[in-house]
């Protein structure tokens, strides 16, 4: 079995790889938020089977994709008030995540998946319509 998770884990490792190679800037952003996303579903299976360490670690990557992939990817010059507030925002997710994680708190770590798939729907939107207007021939 030891085999089989590690031969999972390398063709895992492999895919991102290589989704992170052909990936435009803004799939890239995508990814980050499904990164956080199920690093956070992990950490609540690992609350639910009182695995600490591990839930501690799941925590670690998600705070670690917020502040720096998502926070680090603002342009504070270009981006006004909306980096502005993003900026603010993902603090406030990495607090409430370092809180959840001293307290083993599922509902904030529901909180910040919430706040996560929001961000993550919206950013998809975007690319959608980025994609229409490309495909509008005149």
């Amino acid at each position: 079995m030891y085999a089989t998770n590690n031969a999972i884990s390398a063709y895992q490792r492999v895919g991102v790889e290589t989704g992170v190679e052909s990936a435009d800037p803004h799939k890239l952003i995508l990814m980050l938020f499904e990164g956080a996303q199920e690093a956070l579903a992990r950490s609540k299976m690992h609350i639910n089977h009182n695995e600490i360490a591990e839930k501690g670690r799941m925590l670690s990557k998600a705070i670690m994709i917020i502040d720096h992939g998502l926070k680090a990817s603002l342009d504070m010059n270009v981006g006004g008030d909306l980096a502005i507030k993003l900026y603010s925002l993902y603090e406030y997710m990495t607090n409430q995540l370092l809180i959840a994680n001293a307290q083993n708190n599922i509902e904030k770590i529901d909180e910040v998946n919430k706040l996560l798939f929001e961000l993550y729907d919206a950013w998809k939107q975007i690319g959608n319509t980025e994609q229409a207007s490309k495909n509008i021939t005149i």
